[in-house]
């Protein structure tokens, strides 16, 4: 039998540092590129479900494309996963170079990377919403949630808002997340171990609590926006980079695009067979069990999937993309409001009058992806590089975020 730790490599040894401004040993740099693939690819999938809110896809003739856009939603548990795993191997790193862990500095890198970015979107929504009433949050009670990273909170028991604003409620949950982390961290390996799964008996308790019937506002679970719900994929991640310990699979090509498969797989078993939905959820107590594990099992199938693939598999335009993914995940649902809500008879008009009507949908659906990835272009380009060049002053672990 081969042995199992031959599918297993590590890129970077744990013991090659060189001099940091710390006056410590630093880690090596630690950069996946196919990590950012994924994140692109976590984008693709919520840009495909936001896609159906205003743009309908007939279930009845185009099934199958029906049942992948319903799983669109599962991107954001790849996104939360993702960013827990990162941060606990970079966490991880430091503390095995210097002895400990920086909790002011982590803090710092943490609040460069998310603030200016999310508040210039959501403030900007704001402004805009004087000129394109429904564009951003139109109350005080929206505004601070927002600006205390407890937007998800106020959806969840108030119901959807506006709708470009509505994305916005997955970074609240991050922000809750990383307060606790670095302090988790230093823990240890078995303690931190067990607070993970105690994190994941908590968020299944809640599933449990939903399942049996609870219902904070009426007409919206309110599940779907529950940070205890979505802290297991937090969870799993963190217990994904404690197992890895900076090793990654060597699979083949075709064994990855196996696991891929097998994660899409068993996301559309959790959405077609169990219910697992975002908005309104219908899901008995056992179906919940079985359902919320195979959503989790996915977003870790997705992320072992593409670790540690060869960068001639990665195409450049990919990486990129995946770099901006954080600006195309702010701004991508105020291009579809534009394009299926406020100029839809333009829209229609125009597609008319060129015989093209019934490609309306899909030219939309270009125009919007177009719009987005030039806007986040030009938001990484002039807002987000200069903070994260300012970020590299509090880091530890050269990586590329």
């Amino acid at each position: 039998m081969r042995d199992a730790r031959a599918t297993l490599e590590v890129p970077e040894s744990r013991d090659e540092h060189r001099p940091g401004a710390r006056d410590a040993r630093q880690p090596a740099r630690y950069y996946r590129p196919e990590l950012d693939v994924l994140r692109f690819i976590a984008f693709m999938f919520v840009f495909m479900t936001h896609r159906t809110d205003l743009a309908p896809i007939d279930q009845a003739q185009h099934p199958w494309l029906h049942a992948f856009a319903q799983i669109g939603v599962y991107g954001v548990p790849v996104f939360f996963l993702l960013s827990a795993f990162l941060i606990t191997e970079l966490l991880e790193r430091e503390r095995d170079a210097s002895g400990g862990i920086d909790v002011r500095a982590f803090y710092v890198r943490r609040i460069l990377r998310i603030w200016p970015l999310y508040f210039l979107v959501f403030f900007g929504l704001v402004l805009l919403n004087r000129v394109l009433p429904g564009a951003g949050a139109d109350s005080p009670a929206k505004w601070l949630s927002f600006m205390l990273f407890a937007g998800n909170w106020y959806i969840t028991l108030n119901g959807w808002i506006e709708y470009p604003v509505n994305p916005m409620w997955s970074l609240s949950v991050e922000e809750q997340f990383y307060i606790v982390i670095p302090c988790l961290a230093m823990l240890g390996r078995r303690a931190l171990v067990a607070v993970n799964l105690a994190v994941l008996a908590v968020s299944y308790a809640v599933i449990v609590h939903y399942a049996r019937g609870f219902t904070p506002t009426s007409g919206f679970s309110g599940q779907w926006t529950n940070s205890f719900v979505h802290f297991q994929f937090f969870a799993g991640g963190m217990l994904l980079a404690l197992v890895l310990r900076g090793r990654q699979p060597n699979w083949d090509i075709a064994t990855r695009c196996a696991v891929l498969a097998l994660a899409v797989a068993a996301w559309l078993v959790a959405s077609a067979v169990f219910g697992i939905k975002a908005d309104v959820p219908r899901s008995t107590v056992p179906e919940s069990l079985a359902g919320w594990p195979l959503v989790l099992a996915g977003a870790a199938l997705m992320l072992v999937g593409v670790l540690g693939m060869p960068r001639r598999f990665l195409p450049a335009p990919l990486i990129y993309l995946g770099r901006i993914s954080y600006g195309l995940y702010l701004t991508h649902i105020f291009f579809f409001w534009l394009v299926y809500d406020k100029f839809k008879p333009e829209l229609t008009r125009a597609c008319d009058a060129v015989g093209l009507g019934a490609w309306r949908d899909t030219i939309g659906t270009l125009l919007a992806f177009a719009g987005t990835v030039l806007l986040a272009s030009l938001l990484y380009r002039t807002v987000e590089m200069p903070f994260l060049r300012l970020k590299r002053r509090f880091t530890f672990v050269p990586s590329r975020d």
